[in-house]
C-alpha cells in the first residue's frame, strides 16, 4: 500500500467516524463547538502532513491524534485567556491621579506659598495659618489670640494678598 493510499485510508476513516470522534472530544472537554474545531484541525493536519507508513489501526490513531490536538488547543486557549483583560477589570474612567508634570508644578506652587506665608509678619502669619491651614473659624482665631474679629479679617486679607503677589496671581484658587 502506498503512502498516498495510507493518507486516503486515514481520511476515509475520519469521514466514516466523524460524529464518533466529535462526540468523544465533546465528552472529554464538554464543548461541541470545540470538538468540531479539533476534528477539523485533525483533518487539515492529515491533509497537510505526509504519512510515513500505513497505520495498523487507523481509528485508534485518529483517536490519539484528536485527543492530542484537543489537549494542545485547550492549553493554547487557556494561555490566551490568561492574557485577555476583561471589561469589568478595566476602570470606567481614566485615573484622576495627577501626571508627573502636574505633581511637579503643584510642589513648586506649594513651595512658593510656604515662602509667602513665612514672609508674613508674625501675628498675620499666625492668623493665616490658624484659619487657612488648621481651618479654625475666624471667631475662634479671634478668641484664641485675644484680638477682634475685624483684626482677624484684616490679617487674612493681608495674608491672601501677599500669597497672590508671591504667586503672581490675581486670585487664589481653593
Amino acid at each position: 500500500m502506498s503512502l498516498e493510499s495510507a493518507k486516503s485510508s486515514l481520511i476515509s476513516t475520519l469521514v466514516r467516524h466523524y460524529d464518533e470522534l466529535v462526540e468523544r472530544v465533546r465528552r472529554r472537554f464538554g464543548d461541541g463547538g470545540f470538538a468540531h474545531e479539533v476534528i477539523h484541525d485533525v483533518c487539515v493536519q492529515l491533509l497537510e502532513k505526509q504519512q510515513k507508513e500505513q497505520p495498523r489501526t487507523p481509528l485508534a490513531l485518529l483517536h490519539k491524534i484528536s485527543h492530542d490536538q484537543a489537549i494542545s488547543r485547550y492549553r493554547s486557549e487557556r494561555r490566551r485567556q490568561a492574557w485577555i483583560v476583561t471589561l469589568p477589570d478595566l476602570p470606567e474612567r481614566e485615573s484622576e491621579a495627577p501626571c508627573a508634570v502636574r505633581q511637579y508644578a503643584a510642589s513648586e506652587e506649594l513651595e512658593l506659598l510656604t515662602q509667602a506665608i513665612e514672609a508674613l509678619p508674625p501675628r498675620c502669619q499666625m492668623v493665616f495659618v490658624m484659619h487657612k491651614i488648621h481651618e479654625l473659624p475666624q471667631a475662634e482665631v479671634a478668641r484664641q489670640m485675644g484680638i477682634s474679629l475685624k483684626t482677624v479679617e484684616k490679617h487674612l486679607r493681608l495674608g491672601l494678598a501677599a500669597c497672590r503677589a508671591h504667586l503672581g496671581r490675581t486670585t487664589l484658587e481653593p
